[in-house]
């Protein structure tokens, strides 16, 4: 049982921590679920990015996953072996290659999406029915404001406070009003 009266009291420790926190082990948690079946994350994105959008060239494909281009091929390459995607070649403005998700392949995706509902089941046990809609909702919210970027971010040159300055004599440093993060600080500030 959650006990809250153990928390600290900051409110970065309680929002921006906590999400973060809880993102870290959630990755954790979907990843270890992912190797069981001997998938990575870059397996279970290809799949799911063809699922949802249909068949791709590959080169699109692979622009659509981030992560380094070889681990991209060689996931590519591995699904293709396990005969989870299929590869068509096709001469549309020259030739290229077209990936498509197969059946079995369709098969995987559910039953990775059965294990992440398992994950999810485990994480929000203490929560009940209500405060699992509350909070998927609220998410949705945040998220939303992440991929709009109309979330209020600081500006330590403009609201003061402190800086790391540049250079090869770095200092956490104040910043004085009116003053950029790149001026020297003054003679008393420095010593």
């Amino acid at each position: 049982m959650y006990d809250g009266r153990n928390e600290s009291s900051s409110p970065f420790e309680q929002t921006v921590y906590l999400l973060s926190e809880t993102g870290k082990a959630v990755d954790r948690l979907l990843t270890a679920g992912l190797a069981r079946r001997g998938l990575s994350p870059v397996h279970h994105a290809l799949l799911s990015a063809l699922a949802r959008l249909g068949p791709h060239g590959r080169h699109d494909l692979t622009a659509r996953v981030t992560a380094p281009a070889p681990e991209v091929d060689q996931a590519l390459e591995d699904l293709l072996s396990a005969h989870l995607l299929q590869s068509m070649v096709v001469h549309v403005g020259g030739r290229q290659e077209v990936l498509t998700v197969t059946a079995s392949g369709r098969a995987a995706l559910d039953v990775l999406h059965t294990d992440a509902s398992a994950v999810q089941e485990d994480l929000l046990a203490s929560l009940t029915k209500g405060q699992r809609v509350e909070l998927n909702s609220l998410l949705r919210r945040v998220r939303a404001t992440v991929a709009r970027g109309t979330g209020r971010r600081p500006d330590p040159q403009g609201e003061g406070g402190w800086t790391l300055t540049p250079g090869p004599r770095r200092s956490w440093t104040p910043v004085r009003e009116g003053a950029g993060a790149t001026d020297e600080p003054d003679a008393a500030e420095a010593g």
